[in-house]
């Protein structure tokens, strides 16, 4: 019998939950697509579940074949959603992060930080230092 291939984390779920694979049957490149982040976060967003994934979270991450049997054996064999949360935050303009990292000189992490509390004056004023004209910067502050 030919060795099964799972090609995402969202189908490593599934494989969990529904189909429960034995690990001998799995591709090893199957592995390198197995998030362990992923996964208990996943799973944790059952309630039902949460101990379970707050219990295999104590397990180191690179350990996958021993987090994907537990999670085998103690879930039981049925189709689950597991909803994913987004964040509700829009993305800062990419290139107005790096205006505003150039100016204040500092990195993209701090500077997309920056424009969550900059107002749009002084993001105005910032552009406007910078050289930015009027059409472009109307562009970047939508």
């Amino acid at each position: 019998m030919p060795k099964k291939h799972i090609p995402t984390v969202w189908k490593w779920l599934e494989e969990i939950t529904y189909h429960k694979t034995p690990i001998e049957d799995i591709t090893e490149d199957s592995w390198d697509n197995w998030n362990s982040y992923t996964v208990n976060r996943s799973i944790s967003m059952k309630q039902e579940y949460v101990e379970l994934s707050n219990y295999v979270q104590s397990i180191p991450y690179d350990q996958k074949k021993q987090i994907y049997q537990i999670y085998k054996e103690m879930l039981p064999k049925r189709k689950v959603f597991l909803k994913w949360i987004k964040s509700t935050q829009p993305s800062p303009n990419p290139q107005l992060v790096e205006y505003v990292a150039s100016y204040y000189e500092v990195g993209q992490f701090t500077a997309k930080e920056y424009t969550k509390v900059l107002t749009n004056k002084e993001k105005k004023s910032i552009l406007e230092s910078m050289g930015v004209d009027e059409k472009e910067q109307k562009k970047l502050l939508k």
